[in-house]
């Protein structure tokens, strides 16, 4: 059956079909490039708008009574609640740095779930392979049998990248557990975070913030493994003759090593150097019912212990600190969550690999270029229905009675 209509009919059902572009248009160009459209009915699930932790210099909400925030060299931190995740203070903390060994906690977040310590294995040459120069080192020796736990005491404690590089082999490769870490970063809300190389070494375009770190670090303390490997003060390294010899934390505020005096409470977690990072330290200390996490990112003044002592001086304001200001931010404010809808997509986990780096504004619902072209399209559709119900009828009015339709078939 062949279904024509006259020109005038057709205009009319173009014309339709523009209004209805017309009248989506303007939502189209309200709608933030991609936005989620959400649910039905219009919801879209927005990130916060992260207000403070965004600005540059020092941002703190101080009480009467408060404490004054430390005046420290750091480029960049931030000390936050452990428990809760809200942010006491913090320092251009999404500025994007490079992490150096801090990058570890990351690392450990995404492999210790599938690398059990009780697994023991043989390591290969090719495990070795492709190790930085100048790189830290536990002294993982080619052909030798070790406890996976051993490896870890060796990223923990001495920071090996000889200990990363087989875990990551084991754990499907360097670009793998690359990938892996770049979206376990993403699920957790931390967007500054760009990982190039599992260990930390210095690599270009590899960053992370201030920001990410706290989260990373506070993750870490949630993992009963994570959190034991990371307050471990001194350890056994099995040996090349069979033995083993002694290793110690190279995070000094834990270990008290080098001069610098042991914080009262600190339960961890990483340090790291590298020649463009500088000293990176996150650390956790828990007084009373109260955990606090800080990140410090390389100090300009004070030489290479002035990361410990900073984190000391920020520990120290924290602890006074708590219940006398407000939070200016929060560790969970951008991680990743269901929309309402069952169809809602998470909306952190969808952010680009270089994320920006400050969430869109979103002043309405809008809709999204997919939700406006459909919506052109149904009513383009239905305009083309009526006008040629309104043809049929007219041609059936001039049509004999009981005849038939131009190739023989009844309508």
């Amino acid at each position: 059956m062949t279904i024509g209509f006259s020109s005038r009919a057709a205009a009319s059902a173009c014309a339709l079909c523009v209004t209805g572009v017309l009248v989506l248009g303007p939502a189209a160009s309200a709608a933030p490039a991609g936005a989620d459209p959400g649910p039905a009915g219009g919801a879209r699930v927005t990130p916060p708008r992260p207000a403070l932790l965004y600005r540059s210099g020092t941002q703190v909400r101080p009480r009467p009574g408060a404490p004054g925030v430390p005046d420290v060299s750091a480029l960049s931190w931030l000390v936050a609640d452990a428990d809760t995740g809200d942010v006491l203070a913090a320092s251009n903390a999404h500025r994007r740095l490079p992490p150096a060994s801090t990058l570890k906690t990351l690392f450990a977040l995404t492999v210790l779930p599938v690398l059990p310590g009780g697994i023991r294995h043989r390591v290969t040459e090719a495990e070795l392979a492709g190790i930085g120069a100048g790189s830290s080192l536990v002294g993982v020796a080619e052909g030798q049998s070790y406890q996976v736990s051993d490896l870890w005491r060796g990223v923990f404690l001495n920071s090996g990248n000889d200990a990363v590089h087989v875990l990551a082999a084991l754990n499907g490769g360097w670009r793998t557990t690359a990938a892996l870490m770049q979206a376990k970063a993403r699920s957790l809300g931390a967007l500054d975070t760009h990982v190039l190389s599992p260990d930390g070494y210095d690599a270009p375009g590899q960053v992370s913030s201030a920001y990410d770190l706290a989260v990373f670090g506070r993750a870490g303390l949630r993992n009963p493994d994570f959190a034991r490997y990371c307050a471990t003060v001194e350890a056994r390294f099995p040996a090349r003759d069979g033995g083993t010899y002694g290793i110690v934390n190279t995070n000094r505020l834990l270990s008290g090593t080098d001069g610098v005096e042991p914080y009262p409470g600190l339960i961890g977690i990483k340090n790291g150097y590298t020649s463009n990072a500088g000293n990176t330290l996150v650390a956790a200390a828990r007084r009373g019912d109260r955990t606090l996490v800080v990140t410090v990112l390389n100090p300009r003044s004070g030489g290479g212990l002035a990361v410990y002592e900073e984190a000391r001086e920020l520990l120290d304001w924290g602890f006074g600190a708590a219940g006398r200001v407000d939070p200016v931010g929060s560790l969970d404010a951008l991680r990743a969550r269901p929309g309402p809808g069952p169809q809602a997509t998470p909306v952190a986990a969808t952010a680009p690999t270089t994320a920006p780096a400050v969430a869109a504004a979103d002043d309405g619902p809008g809709w999204s270029k997919a939700a406006v072209i459909a919506g052109a399209a149904a009513l383009g559709g239905a305009a083309v229905a009526l006008v040629l119900r309104f043809e049929v009828r007219r041609r059936a009015g001039r049509r004999p009675a009981g005849g038939g339709g131009r190739d023989g078939q009844g309508w």
